[in-house]
This record gives structure tokens, C-alpha cells and sequence, in this order.
């Protein structure tokens, strides 16, 4: 049975790395983690990531035009069409939420955008979609809070967290063609 942990007010300071750490011991989730210099991109990171083993990632903090806010997670060489991705999840029209959202909703600074960043989500107004193909692989490398990290976790790790944040991810086929379809939500 999983332990439950408190959730942060929205008047309270975004959640530390090590707070963010203090959670996954919490929950019994292994992490291992990296430092390194600061990383803004994918291209970024594939350049001096070094060997950090796993999958690597892309996350991409959206906002569609009826105000919805989305969370995308995928492997980083994933291909998210935006232009068309909004009838699959059944949103309007998708944009990047503007840095002054990002920091409103998940506390972070544009480039250390992670699924991490949902324990400021306190008000779970992020709904999450994760790749597929990406939770078939083993370590996930995420920011923790922060882009100068790197933080390894499992798949059922991630899940774990982010439930414990409050939200319930879509798992997608990011590589399949978009259609009008709702999305499958993920099992606990």
C-alpha cells in the first residue's frame, strides 16, 4: 500500500531537489542522479550528457486554447505533431505555456521542464500524457527541479510519483497517427 504523503499548499515555495528526493525515499523509489552543467535543450544534453545511461527525454509544457494545461513526456527523439496531437487527447489548438505559466503551475524555469516538476502541481491543473515507447524503457532520465541534474528512475517509478502528486497520466503511442480517439488512461 502506498504511503500517503502531504501535499504542498499553493501559497508554499516550489518544492526543492532535495524535497523532491525526501518524496521518492518516501515512496520507495530507487533514483540515482547526476550533476552537470546547466542543459536549456535536447540538443543540449545529447552533446554533453556524457554516459549517463537510459532513456533520455523531451517534455513539453502546453496549453491549449480552451486553457487546458498538458504535460507531454516523451523519448526524446520522439516526433509530437502539435498541429494535429489535439484531437488525439480531445484539447483545442496547442501551444507552449509562456515561462511566467511554467512557473506559476509547476515552479520551475523554462529548460528544467520534467514530470518531477507535477509535486508543485498542487492544484493538479496539469493533465499528463507519457510515451509509450518511452515507459518501455529502463532507467528514464529526468531534471529534478532543476536542469544542472539528472535523475534515473523506473518506469513503475515514475508512475508511482506521479500518482502520489495527484494526477492520472495518459499512456499514448506518441509514434502512431493522431486520431479523434480518446487516449487510454493509464492502470494503477
Amino acid at each position: 500500500m502506498m504511503q500517503s504523503l502531504p501535499i504542498m499548499q499553493c501559497d508554499q515555495m516550489p518544492a526543492t531537489r532535495s524535497e523532491l528526493f525526501a518524496r521518492l525515499d518516501a515512496l520507495g523509489i530507487d533514483h540515482a542522479t547526476v550533476v552537470h552543467p546547466p542543459l536549456h535543450t535536447v540538443e543540449e544534453s545529447k552533446r554533453l550528457r556524457g554516459d549517463i545511461p537510459g532513456a533520455h527525454t523531451k517534455n513539453l509544457f502546453l496549453k491549449c486554447k480552451k486553457g487546458t494545461l498538458w504535460l507531454i513526456v516523451a523519448l526524446e527523439s520522439a516526433q509530437v505533431p502539435l498541429k494535429r496531437f489535439h484531437t488525439a487527447i480531445g484539447s483545442g489548438r496547442l501551444s507552449f505555456g509562456k515561462p511566467e505559466l511554467l512557473r506559476e503551475v509547476l515552479g520551475i524555469e523554462p529548460g528544467s521542464v520534467s514530470p518531477f516538476a507535477l509535486i508543485n502541481d498542487t492544484q493538479t491543473r496539469v493533465s499528463v500524457i507519457l510515451d509509450e515507447a518511452m515507459m518501455a524503457c529502463d532507467p528514464l532520465n529526468f531534471h529534478p527541479l532543476e536542469n544542472t541534474a539528472t535523475t534515473a528512475i523506473t518506469g513503475a517509478g515514475l508512475l508511482a510519483f506521479i500518482d502520489s502528486c495527484g494526477h492520472r497520466p495518459r499512456i499514448m503511442d506518441l509514434t502512431a497517427p493522431q486520431s479523434a480517439d480518446p487516449p487510454q488512461a493509464a492502470r494503477s
